[in-house]
């Protein structure tokens, strides 16, 4: 009698957690396995990438972020890849770095590529249903803003919106240039989005391309293309195109001239030019020298951080060595990143 009612009393309370699990099921309340921020920053990083994009002469044109989906197989933004002739991605916190070898599959509309690198036994991100987020859920971006490696930053999905027959997510974690590309995760470590870098009328809104539009863009996986073809890839309909273009479009560099053009001393000065409604700060740009056979003899990373008025332009002072300046015959300037002051 005795076995009995220990019996009884022991499936009574094996039964609880059950009960509990039925009235969440039947009352629609989510039962989820959702991880820490620590969680998903630690898993993110192990798959999320550096790009840094060379052209011809293995001279950086841009950086950018990207993360792998598969084996030997990473997604980012087209921009960051447009107009790159190699480039290398490099995980976070590691010193490996993985030659690009070519375009495996492209969206142009979406702004979307997946590249092909030598690397393999990497830890992919999983992909979650874009379709199914809402409004005010939580998601975590994962990039590398001005290069920095291994930014992670929290916020909410602000909005859903619709672009043409198309949909972005607009979501209130800080996007830089340098984290275009990067992964959006839920709090289930899924991929929802692509991170992509925009403005729209000087103003910062962030923005993710749906993870939806990536599945199927992995579907259509083919042979590596050459990086040079993502440039004749470009779509007039592209999403970025509606939403105000690439976010370093609105600051531009002026013509550079040496500060003693007779006696070589290596100082130059050039402007850089607000085009935007709104002020902005800390600009970084890339100065690249050529001599006469269009080699690149040297290159000068410049750091403007002081203030620029919307609509006015400033006068940046940096230098390299004198040798430099004798036999330069070409300078190429281009802005790698800025930031909007609200």
């Amino acid at each position: 009698m005795k076995l009995k009612k220990k019996s009884l009393r022991l499936g009574q309370f094996l039964c609880i957690p059950l009960i509990i699990f039925l009235i969440f099921l039947f009352y629609g309340i989510p039962v989820t396995n959702a991880q820490t921020p620590q969680q998903i920053a630690k898993k993110a990083f192990g798959s999320t990438v550096l790009l840094v994009m060379e052209d011809a002469n293995g001279q950086p044109i841009s950086f950018g972020s990207g993360f792998f989906v598969r084996n030997g197989q990473i997604a980012t933004n087209l921009h960051v890849v447009e107009g790159a002739a190699r480039g290398y991605a490099k995980l976070v916190g590691q010193k490996t770095k993985y030659d690009i070898e070519g375009i495996t599959a492209i969206d142009p509309q979406r702004d979307l590529v997946i590249l092909k690198v030598s690397a393999f036994g990497l830890q992919a991100l999983s992909l979650g249903d874009s379709d199914a987020v809402q409004v005010g859920e939580s998601v975590y971006a994962v990039g590398n803003p001005r290069g920095l490696e291994g930014t992670f930053s929290q916020g909410i999905i602000s909005s859903i919106r619709e672009v043409g027959t198309d949909k972005l997510l607009q979501i209130t974690a800080p996007i830089s240039p340098g984290s275009s590309g990067g992964p959006v995760l839920n709090g289930k470590s899924n991929v929802i989005g692509v991170s992509v870098a925009t403005f729209r009328g000087g103003q910062n809104l962030n923005f993710a391309i749906p993870s939806n539009y990536l599945k199927g863009l992995i579907a259509e996986l083919g042979p590596a293309k050459p990086l040079l073809q993502a440039k004749s890839f470009k779509s007039d309909n592209s999403i970025l195109a509606d939403i105000g273009g690439r976010s370093t479009e609105g600051v531009t560099g002026g013509k550079l001239t040496w500060n003693t053009p007779i006696v070589p001393t290596g100082f130059y000065t050039f402007s850089l030019q607000n085009r935007l409604r709104e002020n902005v700060r800390n600009v970084s740009c890339l100065v690249i020298f050529y001599d006469a056979q269009g080699d690149p003899i040297d290159m000068d990373v410049v750091q403007f951080q002081g203030l620029i008025p919307a609509g006015l332009a400033k006068r940046v002072e940096s230098f390299v060595h004198s040798s430099v300046q004798k036999m330069q015959t070409q300078v190429v300037l281009r802005i790698l990143d800025f930031e909007i002051v609200e």
